[in-house]
């Protein structure tokens, strides 16, 4: 049986506004461009799949019309869904907000994706090969929270090969619930800013080094054009290079990062290289407007062979 990711967290829809600049209290936004789309765990499911994994979604699908929204992507995109719909309660959204600059912000609020049960992670049986990837939206909600806490606990010393994306709310999860993702993770990869309120470390490198300590995996901590580090049990950390694009819209970037990273790393590359990978992916996810931009593979392989090819 093949590898695959399976997709733990949440899908919702995005409703995107492309402005001038983010208001000021009081004052409205000047729109240029605007969209619906489906986002949130949508979007790193989209990487690995266009880096030749196969992908299954097991969090929550809804009912109602932006649940409507989310099944089609998914099936676009061929990722298979794992559990029957929720009836009585349709996706969560967020308004996402990018600025001239590429920069974007986020005001989102869950629905049925924020809805687990310990009967909905039976449901999930993971394979010989296959890789999980938890966002910490997940257990930011009080539906999900407590069961995949539970689960999560009790995974810890099994060996999967568990992805942990805490998000940027990480300063708000619950204490208990992030110790039990970081207890179960065989990986965990952060932005900068995440890294430094799990560890306390403002440095990258030393922020990654921490993360990886007695991890199967690693850690990877990014920091948008200027790449990632990756970190090793044992301390060896290396600094792999952005690459260098023109970036018009960052929304989904570090999501593009992870799912080309898994892809790679379920498919048997070394860390360094998925990692490498995985910052030309997130980099060229940057150069196109949306939430669930990776690129093609044969895009990241090309640059990779320019990389590669003698001057």
């Amino acid at each position: 049986m093949s590898a695959r990711l399976i997709q733990l967290s949440g899908v919702i829809i995005d409703m995107i506004y492309s402005v001038d600049a983010v208001p000021a209290p009081g004052t409205e936004a000047v729109v240029y461009g605007s969209a619906i789309a489906a986002g949130g765990g949508f979007n790193a499911m989209v990487a690995a799949r266009r880096a030749g994994l196969d992908v299954d979604y097991g969090g929550t699908l809804g009912s109602g019309a932006f649940a409507g929204i989310a099944e089609a992507a998914l099936k676009d995109e061929s990722i298979g869904i794992l559990r029957p719909r929720l009836d009585g309660q349709d996706q969560g959204c967020c308004t996402v907000l990018i600025d001239r600059d590429g920069e974007r912000s986020f005001i989102a609020s869950s629905g049925a994706d924020g809805v687990v049960t310990d009967a909905d992670l039976a449901r999930i049986v993971p394979g010989a090969g296959d890789w999980l990837l938890l966002s910490g939206y997940a257990l930011h909600y009080p539906g999900s929270r407590d069961a995949l806490t539970r689960w999560l606990q009790a995974q810890a010393g099994r060996g999967l090969d568990l992805v942990f994306d805490p998000c940027p709310l990480v300063a708000e999860l619950p204490a208990e619930a992030v110790s039990a993702a970081l207890g179960a993770a065989a990986w965990v990869t952060a932005n900068a800013e995440e890294a430094r309120v799990l560890t306390g470390l403002s440095a990258p490198v030393e922020a990654a080094c921490k993360l990886a300590e007695g991890r199967k995996g690693g850690a990877l901590v990014r920091a948008g054009a200027e790449g990632c580090w990756l970190a090793l049990p044992g301390g060896a950390v290396s600094h792999l290079p952005g690459h260098k694009v023109a970036a018009v819209d960052t929304n989904g970037a570090g999501d593009a990062h992870t799912g080309t990273f898994i892809a790679l790393m379920a498919q048997g590359w070394a860390a360094a290289e998925a990692a490498r990978a995985a910052n030309i992916s997130a980099a060229l996810s940057t150069t196109r407007r949306g939430p669930s931009t990776a690129p093609a593979w044969d895009e990241v392989q090309s640059v990779l062979e320019r990389a590669e090819a003698p001057a």
